[in-house]
């Protein structure tokens, strides 16, 4: 007779919690296909080896699972870091957070209002701009393959840096700690095949950031000037400015 009690019921609440944290940003990652192919590993490697007792299969399958844990750390490091961000961000914590560290809703408003007034102007100017907001991820990597201006935001520099003539407006302007730190910056671009075929390569980027970070990223598109925002590996599209502001202010809290 199998003793099973608490402690087992437990133990499996705590597996199926992780797998499903794990399932939810691979999802958001794009990177689904993969983890279910790991998984489809693992099942195989328990049946050869724990059930059937394959002695070859499992034998071969053996190698593999030796390294398996550096190779996955490897290939999915960027999903790694965001699953135990993610993990330790969640509502459940914001109460202790809050305890320690009162938010200054002035100081917030401050910098992402000119953000807002920017993006609308851009808007009716039929200017594109790709502008990452930082959250709990460091872009410190993304940073550098731009130009690091490091200055404090306003709307005025934000629009002269994606006018037309500008060498940075190709790129992407990334916002960390309440300033602008840089420009012109090399974004991963998303292979999402659901992407709608009318968006270009800057709602592509913005998507793939926002896979492989928790940032928040806003587009103005150059050819329709509608507002559209990427967040957790989603895209809200033809955003107003009232709709703008409040994602911003709701994401950023």
């Amino acid at each position: 007779m199998l003793d099973f009690g608490i402690k087992d019921i437990i133990d499996i609440l705590i597996v199926a919690l992780l797998l499903f944290y794990i399932y939810r940003t691979m999802k958001k990652s794009g990177t689904l296909n993969i983890f279910l192919g790991v998984l489809a590993f693992i099942v195989v490697w328990i049946l050869a080896c724990e059930i059937f007792d394959m002695r070859l299969t499992g034998t071969i399958v053996d190698k593999f699972m030796s390294i398996g844990l550096i190779v996955l750390v490897i290939l999915f490091q960027d999903q790694i870091k965001r699953f135990l961000i993610d993990l330790g961000s969640q509502g459940k914590w914001k109460f202790f957070q809050r305890l320690f560290h009162h938010g200054d809703k002035k100081e917030e408003s401050a910098y992402t209002l000119p953000v807002v007034y920017a993006c609308m102007s851009m808007g009716k100017s039929r200017t594109g701009a790709l502008i990452v907001i930082q959250r709990k991820v460091p872009l410190t990597d993304y940073e550098r393959t731009g130009d690091i201006i490091d200055a404090n935001i306003n709307t005025r520099l934000i629009e002269n840096i994606f006018f037309k003539n500008s060498p940075l407006h190709d790129g992407g302007m990334i916002i960390a700690n309440h300033r602008i730190m840089a420009a012109g910056c090399i974004l991963p671009v998303s292979h999402d095949m659901n992407v709608p075929k009318e968006l270009g390569l800057r709602h592509r980027a913005a998507l793939g950031m926002s896979q492989v970070t928790d940032a928040v990223c806003i587009i103005v598109s150059e050819e329709t000037g509608h507002i559209s925002l990427a967040i957790d590996g989603a895209l809200q599209v033809k955003l107003t400015a009232p709709e703008l502001e409040h994602a911003l202010s709701k994401a950023l809290d």
